[in-house]
């Protein structure tokens, strides 16, 4: 029978890796798993409790297609508290996970043929989602000269090659955790604008960040730690974001689309026929996440990665990766291990069995350069991280003996 074209996408290498550390594990090795990006601490104690009153007691039918009301103004009021940025309610759309909220903007916004730009080393899943739909995905060289972001300049080299309809900006980014700061936000957005590209910012790492960038846009102690294109939706920006990565809620399949006033009534009409609705339950908990004791327990996690952070900027030169890509934010070390003479898929699988320590291979965000580089995930806790560290610089010392 036939396989359909848009079926043929690469796998996920980490998949491979992730299934290998527990197969490990429940065989009774010690493993490390360092290659999920998935924070430990899972969704707050007051997210957990309320879910499982709602599961006795609520309502868990369908819900409105864009989600429910009390959610809806719950991520408006977020825009106003960490950005100063008024978001009409209306314009939020709530989506099953950042992935479902990334397929409904990719449908209303893009047609087959359009050409859409995204930077290399990135996320697998925006080309593969890309592709797909029939979309020509552009990929940016964004090296360690454009700190792992695409430029104006990336961008009109691409522009005069073939035109663009799209760009994906991941602010912090994954894998390299770098962020772009507001006066480079700005000149992103505007470019896009007076070039009728439509600017798809992906902010599912906001709050999780370094503290490195400077962010004058943003209001006085606000933790987001980045700005938003929700300030640009007027100009056509999409913002997608999600509960799972602030506040640790991966499993739950919660996120949200903050959009411009010409992709609400398509969005809304085509998620009631992708999905009907969003997950109830999760959509409940959402509410609580956002609410003052959610919140709180979400800085704490994030404060976890912090102290991780710093562990592992003390310790790059032990590790000896170089260069590694500047940890702005998110929980990722982006480094390069072409100085150990092998690639990125063998290095991994070698030190999962000989360290038991499981990292990302490179080759999953960058298909071309990947093999020379891993990414380590810190949202475990200091102590793991430490003992990791521990593991890979001593089996490192073996290599070649």
């Amino acid at each position: 029978m036939k396989v359909s074209r848009r079926a043929h996408v690469r796998p996920f290498a980490v998949m491979g890796v992730l299934a290998e550390a527990n197969a490990r594990r429940a065989a009774g090795e010690s493993i490390l798993n360092l290659c999920a990006g998935e924070p430990g601490s899972g969704a707050a104690d007051v997210v957990r409790r309320h879910a499982a009153d709602i599961m006795r007691d609520g309502d868990l039918g369908y819900t409105e297609a864009m989600g429910i009301p009390a959610l809806r103004n719950g991520i408006a009021e977020h825009y106003s508290r960490w950005y100063d940025v008024a978001v009409e309610p209306g314009h939020v759309a709530v989506t099953t996970g950042s992935s479902g909220g990334f397929l409904l903007a990719f449908l209303a916004a893009f047609d087959p043929g359009d050409r859409v730009a995204l930077a290399r080393p990135g996320y697998p899943a925006y080309a593969n989602i890309l592709r797909s739909l029939g979309c020509d995905v552009v990929e940016l060289d964004c090296g360690p000269a454009e700190r792992y972001q695409p430029t104006v300049p990336r961008l009109m080299e691409a522009y005069y090659e073939g035109g663009l309809d799209g760009l994906i900006l991941a602010s912090p980014a994954n894998p390299t955790g770098t962020m772009v700061d507001a006066r480079e936000l700005r000149t992103i957005a505007d470019w896009c604008a007076d070039h009728d590209v439509r600017l798809i910012s992906d902010e599912i790492y906001h709050g999780i960040t370094g503290g490195d960038v400077e962010t004058p846009a943003l209001p006085s102690g606000s933790p987001a730690g980045a700005p938003t294109a929700a300030t640009y939706r007027d100009a056509g920006a999409v913002v997608v974001s999600s509960f799972s990565k602030y506040w640790g809620m991966t499993g739950w399949r919660i996120g949200w689309l903050v959009l411009p006033d010409d992709l609400v009534g398509p969005v809304e009409a085509l998620a009631g026929n992708v999905a009907l609705c969003p997950p109830a339950l999760a959509q409940h908990a959402g509410v609580v996440a956002l609410g003052d004791e959610g919140m709180a327990a979400a800085a704490e996690s994030v404060a976890y990665y912090a102290a991780s952070r710093e562990l592992l900027l003390r310790r790059t030169a032990d590790l000896g990766w170089d260069p590694v890509a500047p940890a702005d934010g998110a929980f990722y070390l982006y480094g390069n291990i072409a100085r150990f003479g092998m690639g990125s898929v063998e290095y991994c699988a070698r030190l999962l069995a000989e360290a038991g320590v499981a990292l990302t291979p490179g080759t999953d965000f960058d298909p071309e350069g990947g093999g020379d580089w891993v990414r380590l995930s810190f949202a475990a806790s200091p102590e793991v991280v430490a003992e990791a560290v521990e593991r890979i610089v001593a089996w490192q010392s073996t290599l070649g003996r």
